[in-house]
């Protein structure tokens, strides 16, 4: 076969994506009747990546290097081609610490070390907006300083989310949609016959479009916490057979996997997926272990059940609240049974819907997210506030309308700057909630403290740990986002207190640069 044109650059910053591409066939199905592979070595790693078609006769292969210096490549494809050579990976810039991995037990870190702590927020179709939209959403999570977005990569049907998207995942054309209402929106068949996909021919413009949201996330420093299934469909992507579902899971990986700030949850509410089984569950995370050469961050949501978060493929508890009532307070008995972080991606949304789940106060949503850093988990936000044009931030993105995410960069200065690395639950007093620092709660006197009172209203509080230990002592307003400096004391002491919610006192031992903001 005639050569024709090969591309890819000499260098790439550390975790970063290097990408060939070499021109190839675009007759058959090359989806299905081609391939393209690589193997990579460097001095501290070697790996074998595979690549996918990205249409009109262009072959893709991308590659995240995880140390600095001189790598090797080989890239064959199945259709003669192939290509050797080597390229630079260089230190990495300002902001990219590398992927997110698990850390200490129950939290997480940069692959550099660099601590993350999660303050995520799901916003499911936002990618699937126009353009207006996504420049709008952009513009919002950075102002909001949220640090992970949960989103799909198929489109979404549910209430408030009736129209089509901007592009579907597969050759073909939908189901008319214009009789759906937000009264009869499940009066439908999702293998109605008026969807026509051919599931193994992809739309590479489709997911062209979802990497550069990836990318364009990663730049606001956002880890991408990619839905893979989900069962609100009327298009028939939830009930695919296990060929075209197999196909479509190894697409995703190729095209997805060398961006660092992915997140792999292979569904919203598993358990509401009528057509899979666990046997299906289970096959889709053995493709995942097999296929994603970098072991990105694994879990899988729930609707009533919880899987079983001990799977060894799981790395953390993507958990969404089975009480109606209770969320946060049980992070600390999920941390005993999955000893795995607890990652609360769905404590309810702040807004004001006729459905459970969405129509929780601002201050209520801030109170729980307190209650789950505290007792050593992290929580998600979610904002589902009705307006005239229905277009609500869970789902479309845009503009945010509510109160709560201007409170949540205030709470991740203060759980940043735990000594160590991420907070334990403590057991200070029955009528309080109280973390410490992960690394030191077997002590019997901490370094630091942070007593929260939530929906409580005391007008003091007494505190004794030991008659020599001095304190320095400050009272937060976790709503009006105000930290009081009081001084230090030692012994027994007082603190007096508002007599109004959310209020919250910091003990911080009187050493030079500890705890302090």
């Amino acid at each position: 076969m005639e050569q024709k044109a090969i591309k890819y650059s000499d260098k790439v910053q550390r975790w970063g994506a290097w990408e060939i591409s070499i021109q190839g066939p675009d007759c058959g199905n090359p989806f299905t009747e081609q391939w393209i592979k690589g193997t990579f070595s460097g001095k501290s790693e070697e790996k074998t990546v595979k690549g996918f078609y990205d249409g009109e006769g262009t072959y893709r292969l991308r590659f995240m290097p995880s140390f600095e210096g001189t790598y090797k490549f080989r890239v064959e494809t199945g259709f003669g081609i192939s290509e050797e050579g080597t390229f630079e990976t260089l230190p990495a810039e300002a902001g990219n610490h590398g992927p997110v991995r698990v850390a200490d037990t129950y939290h997480f870190a940069y692959e550099d070390g660099t601590p993350y702590y999660s303050v995520g927020t799901t916003c499911y179709v936002w990618e699937l907006q126009s353009d207006s939209r996504i420049r709008d959403t952009l513009e919002n999570l950075k102002k909001a300083r949220f640090n992970k977005i949960r989103f799909c990569i198929f489109p979404k049907h549910y209430a408030y989310n009736l129209t089509d998207p901007r592009s579907f995942p597969y050759e073909g054309t939908p189901m008319d949609c214009s009789v759906l209402t937000a009264d009869n929106f499940n009066d439908y068949d999702e293998k109605s016959e008026g969807n026509h996909w051919d599931f193994t021919r992809f739309n590479p413009e489709h997911f062209r479009h979802i990497e550069a949201c990836i990318q364009k996330v990663m730049e606001l420093g956002i880890e991408a916490d990619i839905i893979v299934m989900h069962p609100y469909d009327r298009w028939g992507f939830s009930c695919m057979s296990k060929e075209e579902d197999d196909l479509y899971w190894r697409y995703v990986l190729a095209r997805f996997s060398a961006y660092r700030n992915v997140w792999w949850s292979l569904a919203n509410e598993y358990d509401l997926m009528e057509h899979k089984t666990l046997k299906d569950w289970e096959r889709y995370a053995r493709i995942i272990c097999e296929e994603d050469p970098y072991s990105h961050l694994r879990s899988i949501h729930n609707c009533h059940g919880f899987y079983d978060y001990r799977r060894p493929w799981i790395t953390h508890c993507s958990i969404q609240r089975q009480d109606p009532y209770l969320s946060a307070e049980n992070v600390a008995q999920w941390r005993e049974i999955y000893r795995k972080p607890v990652v609360l991606d769905e404590i309810c949304y702040e807004g004001n819907l006729q459905f459970g789940w969405g129509n929780i106060s601002g201050r209520e949503l801030v109170r729980r997210f307190w209650e789950a850093f505290l007792r050593g988990g992290y929580a998600g936000h979610g904002e589902t506030l009705l307006n005239p044009e229905e277009e609500l931030w869970w789902s479309h993105g845009g503009k945010l309308r509510g109160e709560s995410w201007k409170r949540f960069g205030f709470l991740y200065d203060i759980i940043s700057k735990v000594p160590g690395h991420g907070i334990a639950p403590y057991d200070l007093k029955w009528d309080c909630v109280c973390g410490v620092p992960e690394s030191e709660w077997r002590r019997a006197v901490k370094s630091w403290y942070l007593i929260y009172y939530g929906f409580t209203c005391p007008a003091f509080k007494e505190f004794y740990f030991d008659d020599t230990t001095e304190f320095r002592v400050e009272v937060i307003d976790t709503w009006n986002m105000t930290i009081e400096d009081r001084g230090t004391a030692k012994g027994k002491f007082r603190v007096e207190l508002p007599g109004r919610e959310y209020m919250a006192v910091r003990l911080t031992q009187k050493k030079e640069g500890a705890g302090r903001k």
